[in-house]
């Protein structure tokens, strides 16, 4: 059965654990910035911010969203190899993100648009893809999450990202690079996940900060511009293998609510909550960003803090 015709009854799924260790290579000896590139969800969080920034570094962008090109519908494989040139690095983003559920619905959603990307990349070779995927891959109970940890996800959505990963790395002869991302966060994010984002909106909507138990799990939290950012740089490199994009500092809920409220004018109270979960801890190693890319920095958490708060009062 081709990519483009996954049906309901036909999904690909990954092993229990995939445990392959492929880190980031670079195939360019030097930085060199690619033709085109083509960016599927280009109207979401992490799309717009990294359609502004090929645009300030001066890169040929095809921005490409649901309403330009429905992944999900019939002969999508079809219209996107149109719009596919050889020299295009290829970066895929659209995704139904938790947001939008954790079942079985959201994930068959997923899979369908990769089959409709995969389907595309079997007819037209680009000079690389590069898909953005989720820690979510790897189970919460890993405390020290390196490329070199074994991707065996927890629930559904972990899956789907797994299952994704894969597929498009079989579908292709071009150079593929997986990035993993951590939680991230930005003024514009309309996800409202448990980070920053929701924080910051419970804050100024009701002047209090409302946590999970004492907000005492720690989390990595990268700010959207490192995201593009970084990237680029496998752009620019045209990099494959796979690279987890978080920052190194873990903080805790309590510890970060306590640096969003003070960003406000007003009081802002922090409430804790009866514990409905246990408590989990999620640290990165990021040794393979740095070797990888040895002269970037990230921003500080506090610097971007400030930064999307900034954003989000001169939005109103």
């Amino acid at each position: 059965m081709p990519w483009g015709s996954i049906t309901s009854r036909w999904v690909l799924l990954p092993s229990p654990a995939e445990c392959d260790h492929v880190m980031l290579t670079h195939l360019n000896s030097e930085p060199q910035p690619p033709a085109r590139v083509v960016v599927l969800g280009a109207r979401g969080f992490i799309g717009r911010t990294l359609v502004a920034a090929l645009q300030r570094a001066g890169i040929a962008a095809l921005p490409v969203s649901s309403g330009d090109l429905d992944l999900t519908t019939d002969g999508a494989a079809h219209r996107l190899a149109a719009m596919l040139q050889p020299h295009d690095a290829v970066v895929m983003l659209a995704a139904l993100t938790p947001d939008k559920g954790r079942g079985l619905q959201p994930f068959l959603t997923n899979i369908h648009m990769a089959a409709s990307l995969c389907g595309a990349l079997g007819k037209v070779t680009p000079a690389q893809v590069v898909y953005l995927s989720s820690d979510s891959v790897y189970p919460i109970a890993t405390g020290l999450v390196s490329e070199a940890s074994c991707a065996e996800p927890d629930d559904l959505y972990g899956v789907m990202h797994l299952a994704r990963e894969m597929m498009l790395k079989s579908a292709t002869k071009a150079p593929a690079a997986v990035l993993r991302s951590t939680l991230v966060y930005g003024a514009e994010d309309t996800h409202n996940s448990y980070g920053p984002n929701r924080l910051r909106r419970m804050a100024q909507k009701d002047g209090k900060i409302t946590l999970f138990g004492e907000g005492e799990e720690t989390r990595d939290h990268i700010l959207v511009d490192d995201v593009a950012a970084l990237t680029l740089l496998v752009f620019s490199h045209r990099s494959s293998g796979t690279l987890n994009v978080a920052t190194g500092r873990s903080i805790s809920y309590a510890e970060l609510a306590q640096k969003v409220a003070a960003l406000f004018d007003k009081p802002i109270d922090i409430i804790g909550t009866s514990r409905q979960t246990p408590i989990t801890h999620r640290h990165f190693d990021v040794t393979a960003i740095h070797k990888a890319f040895p002269t970037f920095n990230f921003t500080p958490l506090d610097k971007g803090l400030a930064k999307a708060h900034a954003e989000m009062l001169r939005q109103g």
